[in-house]
């Protein structure tokens, strides 16, 4: 299936209501879903340890403007 006609389907089930906004941050979502995918295919990436601690630490740090 071709990137387009996976676009198609996907917005195809999205929910009539989504705004044009929403539906862009779905096809961003999709995109790097089958991005990380095909470098899991090819071997490359972040082992999947490496990336629950990069998470963790990105979690931990503070969000905000008071953190700057």
């Amino acid at each position: 299936m071709s990137s387009r006609e996976t676009v198609i389907e996907y917005v195809r089930k999205l929910p009539e209501e989504m705004s044009l906004a929403e539906i862009a941050r779905e096809i961003d979502l999709l995109a790097g879903v089958q991005t990380a995918r095909e470098q899991a295919r090819r071997g490359e990436g972040v082992p999947a340890e490496d990336a629950r601690k990069l998470v963790d630490a990105w979690a931990a740090k503070p969000v905000g403007l008071a953190s700057l």
